[in-house]
């Protein structure tokens, strides 16, 4: 996460302004270093907190996950070339591994864990 997010403030900035859906309301540039900026502080959350709030972490990569995706779609809807996907399938692909990523975030964190053993 911290890398990718650095990835976004740097090198791979263009490449990432590519996933950033046209009807965002928000310049591209800087929905881009945002979610830099969100992904370097998750990725340090997922790193840093202590056990007794790493399941809220796991909720919020999970949501923020969720809330990226739009960008990923309409990478493939648009056909938009970017980190490698230049086909359609390469692109549709990558879709697929969206909720292997928000599964990862609660299954590393114990938050899915700490959700089916709250008690009422």
């Amino acid at each position: 996460m911290a890398g990718a997010g650095v990835g976004h403030l740097t090198t791979l900035r263009q490449e990432f302004q590519a996933q950033v859906p046209g009807w965002v309301p928000l310049d591209p540039d800087f929905v881009v270093l945002a979610s830099g900026v969100v992904e370097i502080g998750l990725g340090a959350a997922l790193i840093l907190a202590p056990s007794r709030v790493r399941p809220a972490v796991g909720w919020i990569t999970a949501g923020f996950f969720v809330a990226i995706f739009p960008g990923n779609i309409s990478q493939y809807v648009t056909g938009t070339d970017a980190f490698g996907l230049d086909t359609d399938r390469a692109r549709l692909v990558r879709l697929f591994f969206q909720p292997l990523l928000v599964a990862w975030a609660l299954w590393s964190t114990g938050a899915w864990r700490a959700w089916r053993n709250r008690r009422p």
